[in-house]
């Protein structure tokens, strides 16, 4: 079975969302090309802790705690995270200001030597990500799960989603077209999975002239039990 096209999802998604003025409404942007070469390497490094701290575990109580976080850990500076010790970040792990928990801590310097190497190559960290457009995002998903450390799964997308970056997100309700349709079948991270979903976006985009993004929470909209 074949995808449909950008307009038959879009007609769905504001008839279920109160018309397109509606749906419109509720739909965001990402940040343009050059706002994604501008993010700063600490504010990358914060994005990506905060959703390893959140996997898991309830995203408010991480959300009131992260103005500790950022204390702790040097307002996620690069240079002064990958300085902080073994028993640095072991007494860290232990404060009650912010989640106990030691390997995760832990990641927060494994992310910043990811980032120091990004830097080192690219420049930046938002430099190397601009690179990645289209069907191509699912290269840079890869990239920080390889490298980085508990960035597999949603949590590097959802990671990427929070700085602005443009990506689709796999949500239940996007999984759960994609397998209605016979797009896929198997596991929803495979390779071969991956890349259906990739093009298929690059095909709306080509169709939309919209963003991943917007592309991603349209489709969202358009099925599952989100109605208005």
């Amino acid at each position: 079975m074949a995808a449909e096209t950008f307009a038959a999802i879009y007609a769905r998604a504001a008839e279920r969302k109160g018309g397109e003025r509606g749906l419109e409404s509720i739909v965001s942007q990402p940040l343009p090309a050059a706002g994604v070469k501008a993010l700063s390497d600490d504010r990358v490094l914060s994005a990506v802790t905060k959703k390893v701290f959140q996997s898991g575990f309830v995203w408010r109580i991480i959300e009131q705690k992260w103005p500790e976080f950022e204390a702790l850990f040097f307002n996620f500076d690069v240079e002064k995270v990958l300085l902080m010790s073994d028993e640095m970040l072991e007494q860290r792990a232990t404060d009650k200001r912010i989640v106990r928990n030691l390997k995760k801590v832990m990641t927060i310097r494994d992310n910043a030597l990811m980032l120091n190497d990004i830097r080192i190559s690219h420049g930046s960290f938002g430099q190397f990500a601009s690179e990645f457009t289209g069907a191509g995002i699912i290269d840079l998903w890869a990239h920080l799960k390889k490298h980085g450390a508990r960035l597999g799964g949603n949590t590097g997308p959802y990671a990427l989603r929070a700085l602005g970056i443009d990506t689709f997100l796999l949500s239940r309700d996007v999984e759960g077209y994609f397998r209605a349709y016979d797009l896929i079948s198997g596991g929803l991270t495979s390779k071969q999975s991956l890349t259906t979903i990739a093009t298929t976006f690059a095909d709306w985009q080509a169709q939309s002239g919209r963003s991943l993004q917007e592309l991603s929470q349209i489709l969202a909209y358009s099925c599952g039990d989100n109605r208005v």
